[in-house]
């Protein structure tokens, strides 16, 4: 994964304490979890100028609706010849669209 996946749960966890569905003290639980799960289970790749390319190739497929952060995941995953784990159900269906396999969790 890119660092940009801590960038993104951490702009998630922080929506959910400011519309008070998360509470500080729990936000920073989770962010524990989230950094151990980091540096037990994953591989930090460097994102690269071909990642950016590749990623706005992705996202000129506007009938997609994937979002810059989305598309340079997959752009990530595309590089390296690995599938793409998500949560998100948009970008598991556009990645084998743009012939990166995918894993809806």
């Amino acid at each position: 994964m890119s660092g940009w996946a801590i960038t993104e749960v951490s702009s998630a966890l922080a929506i959910k304490v400011r519309t008070g569905a998360l509470t500080l003290e729990n936000r920073a639980d989770v962010l524990a979890a989230w950094h151990r799960l980091i540096d037990e289970s994953f591989l930090m790749e460097t994102v690269k100028a071909r990642h950016f390319e590749m990623a706005a190739y992705f996202a000129d497929r506007h009938d997609l609706g994937l979002r810059s952060g989305d598309t340079l995941h997959l752009a990530i995953a595309a590089d390296r010849g690995l599938p793409l784990a998500t949560l998100d159900k948009r970008l598991a269906e556009a990645g084998p669209l743009l012939g990166t396999p995918t894993l809806l969790l």
